[in-house]
């Protein structure tokens, strides 16, 4: 976080918990406020990664409703399994939704 700005913020915690979280600080080798900031880091990153997830499924969604056509999880399943394999297979073809497997 060097050449950043920064504000200071105050926050209350109950005693307890100021406790708990100097004694896992201390073991971690940090301080209580680097400890608090790197949890709070974290945690941010978490939310805007489960909001970016959110999104792309959103507009999947969309896309699914606006086509009528998706992957069957059978296939998809085969072709993530193949690609983790390290093989290189053809990508399934969407089908409108409700379509036979087969057709």
């Amino acid at each position: 976080m060097k050449g950043e700005a920064m504000s200071t913020t105050t926050i209350r915690i109950e005693d307890d918990l100021k406790e708990r979280v100097a004694a896992i600080a201390e073991r971690e080798g940090k301080s209580a406020h680097a400890f608090i900031v790197e949890a709070i880091a974290r945690t941010v990153e978490q939310l805007e990664a489960e909001e970016e997830l959110h999104s792309i499924a959103d507009k999947r969604w969309a896309k699914v409703m606006a086509t009528g056509k998706t992957i069957a999880w059978t296939d998809a399943k085969a072709y993530l399994a193949a690609r983790a394999g390290g093989a290189k297979p053809v990508k399934p073809k969407a089908r409108k939704l409700g379509a036979d497997a087969a057709g």
